[in-house]
């Protein structure tokens, strides 16, 4: 019998039973190697699952500067690994510009904001929204000037976005490979900044005590990486790529022409907050740019209309991904969805045009939906004309369902009676004789749902998402992504 089968009669002996045997499962891992964040983690479960307090988000740590002045050779020092592309060519952008980080046993979410534009015609002023944006999603700042260049009128422009912002800032002088460019790195005092900290990202010269020196500007929780707390208007980020209609949703659902709405591609540059009353509570509803391409292949007004379509969603709690439904389905739709599950966020689909739609494309769309987006089969799906108006009313009801799903937690006495008769049902395959088992989970986290799992072996990528699948079968979690993670550990040597 499983956990949804037992009978209603006694839900309270139930819960009593099931959180005896997390007890006597959580007693069990003392005979197991945890090092102090395992422990840490299940002191934190120790109201086995009742505890509505979120963990600490991330700090942030931007790394702005020109191009060609270091950064990617800087991020990759810092991550210790080369994930950022680097060239002797000014301007070389890349997909991804967030990492996460670690120095002295302390994670944080490293931002390179490579990409910016080197026409010069536009270059001072492509440079500045670029820092504005960085600034804007960091809680700290590393500011990086070529020492060997000198501060330039661009890097002077910088310091006033950066001084006016208030974030703590550290200045970079890169590129001082020995002793003789620490006076170059000394004349950079006169930006303004503090004490300029001589490294040579190439070499590794200086990086410890600047990642020292970041480490104590940075907060313990970010203030910017999380949407904001429980208990005010929602927030919602309208997604989607060019032309697909979010404005014409945005205007729909406020009633009124609030934004700017046309044929042509790409009317909406900078998101757009407006304050909607939707299902009789308040809602914030932000329009965004339509994603067009992947971030290095955008340029210009395009390339920081993705930036802050980035940071919409990081700051949102729910996006709605809006879909042109009389048209194929593109890997830049299916790109907008993956971005949003990559955020951590709880998604909605909204499939728009719909009147617009042939009847006979339907099977087609529905077999589109099988093949492309069948790893988000768990996101609630609404037909729309944003244009008539027709079902947009439906909306507020699966932003509801996402939300709760995102905010939702299973008590640890629970999620370990499911795990025991799933594993029982169907236990893990044995691997060159061995047969790993789960001894003990928790949910760490909400918003999204993060699940911690302490195993005795490596648990394939397969065994992984057949545990995600039923974790959503059996508690629901329609509307958000499931963040699942597996810690193997050992048990203590008999002295």
């Amino acid at each position: 019998m499983t956990t949804d089968e037992r009978p209603d009669s006694a839900p309270e002996a139930d819960a009593a039973e099931d959180l005896q045997r997390a007890e006597a499962l959580r007693a069990g891992l003392d005979d197991y190697e945890l090092d102090d964040e395992d422990r840490a983690l299940l002191e934190g479960a120790g109201g086995f699952g009742d505890d509505d307090a979120d963990d600490a988000s991330l700090p942030v740590l931007a790394v702005i500067g020109r191009p060609n002045v270091g950064k990617s050779t800087l991020v990759n020092r810092i991550l210790g690994r080369r994930e950022a592309v680097v060239q002797d060519v000014p301007g070389v952008t890349r997909d991804r510009v967030r990492y996460t980080a670690e120095w002295a046993g302390r994670p944080f979410v490293l931002v390179d904001t490579g990409g910016w534009e080197h026409d010069a015609r536009g270059l001072h002023a492509r440079v500045a929204e670029q820092a504005e944006i960085a600034v804007e999603l960091a809680d700290a700042v590393m500011f990086v000037v070529d020492a060997a260049v000198g501060a330039t009128d661009t890097d002077e422009r910088v310091v006033r976005i950066l001084r006016k912002s208030g974030k703590p800032v550290l200045l970079v002088a890169n590129k001082v490979d020995d002793a003789r460019g620490e006076a170059d790195a000394a004349a950079l005092w006169n930006l303004g900044l503090g004490e300029p900290f001589a490294t040579s990202a190439l070499h590794g010269r200086g990086s410890g005590d600047l990642l020292d020196a970041a480490l104590a500007i940075l907060p313990e929780r970010s203030a910017v990486a999380r949407p904001s707390g429980r208990g005010g208007p929602r927030r919602v980020a309208l997604v989607g790529k060019p032309n697909v209609g979010k404005s014409s949703l945005l205007n729909s659902l406020t009633g009124s022409e609030r934004v700017v709405v046309d044929d042509v591609a790409g009317t909406t540059r900078d998101p757009v907050d407006e304050l909607i009353e939707l299902g009789g509570r308040p809602w914030v509803f932000v329009d965004t740019a339509g994603i067009r391409r992947r971030v290095h292949q955008a340029q210009g007004a395009d390339f920081y209309a993705s930036l802050r379509t980035q940071a919409a969603i990081e700051k949102a709690e729910v996006a709605v991904v809006v879909v042109d439904a009389s048209v194929p389905l593109t890997e830049q739709d299916i790109r907008v969805v993956q971005e949003v599950i990559d955020a951590g966020r709880a998604l909605v689909i909204a499939y728009n045009k719909w009147d617009l739609m042939d009847p006979e494309r339907r099977p087609f769309l529905e077999r589109e939906i099988e093949l492309d987006l069948v790893q988000v089969q768990w996101a609630p799906r609404v037909n729309i004309s944003a244009k008539t108006r027709w079902h947009v009313d439906r909306v507020a009801k699966h932003l509801d369902t996402a939300l709760e799903s995102w905010d939702s937690r299973v008590p640890t006495g629970r999620l370990n009676a499911f795990l025991g008769e799933l594993a029982a049902a169907h236990p893990h395959p044995v691997r060159s004789g061995k047969q790993p088992r789960v001894l003990f989970a928790t949910q760490a986290d909400t918003r999204p749902p993060r699940f911690v799992l302490f195993a005795t072996g490596f648990l394939e990528p397969g065994y992984r998402r057949y545990i995600e699948r039923r974790l959503r079968e059996t508690f629901g979690f329609a509307g958000t992504p499931i963040q699942l993670s597996v810690r193997v550990r050992e048990k203590r040597p008999r002295r």
